[in-house]
């Protein structure tokens, strides 16, 4: 049986909006289906729609999860390699802490440096330690240091200070030439400041 859906618009002005059951069977079908399409729009924009913000959050944090999934897994994967690369690092520096003299030794350091200079020919015009600078597990041991000579008892100097078997550097170098000599001397002045370090106890 085929159902006329065609609107007789003349007729909509007859129509009584308070008696569905009179209403033609294509105004019932329209209305329906406007009705229809109200209940879902309105269920998308109060509902599915946060349902799908929802949703995106969810996917973003999964991909998230997915990548420390794949850190932690190849963290796990090379765990035994990771282990031995820290056993090596605590030698190195167990062996760097023994560079570091302690307390008792630093006065035979500080011998140590000046007589580095002394065999190199240099002049001590000033050899002064400073007050310790300490630092989380070492203290720096700054000295301040004039010395007269040539270009190349400086180069051996430092060269020779590189070799001790204790951690010693020089910082802010100043050169310049002797005012105190006659002319055709080829003395120089360095001023430097030299740094050795001390381990610091753990009763410190």
């Amino acid at each position: 049986m085929a159902i006329d859906l065609k609107i007789d618009f003349s007729e909509l002005g007859k129509i009584d909006p308070n008696d569905v059951s009179k209403w033609p069977v294509a105004l019932k079908a329209i209305v329906i289906l406007l009705i229809s399409v109200a209940v879902l729009g309105a269920g998308y924009w109060f509902d599915t729609q946060d349902q799908i913000a929802a949703l995106a959050v969810a996917e973003k944090k999964e991909e998230e999860l997915k990548d420390v999934f794949k850190v932690k897994q190849s963290k796990a994967a090379n765990l035994n390699a990771y282990k031995a690369q820290m056993d090596e690092m605590k030698l190195s520096f167990g062996a760097m802490l023994r560079q570091l003299p302690s307390k008792t030794e630093v006065p035979e350091l500080l011998v140590d440096v000046s007589k580095t200079g002394l065999n190199n020919g240099l002049e001590f015009d000033l050899f002064k330690p400073e007050s310790e600078v300490p630092a989380e597990f070492y203290a720096e041991l700054p000295i301040k240091v004039r010395v007269s000579g040539n270009y190349h008892e400086f180069g051996t100097f430092v060269s020779d200070l590189a070799e001790l078997p204790r951690i010693v550097t020089l910082h802010d170098f100043k050169i310049t030439p002797n005012s105190g000599v006659k002319n055709g001397d080829d003395t120089l002045i360095m001023e430097a400041t030299a740094k050795t370090y001390r381990y610091i106890e753990e009763e410190e």
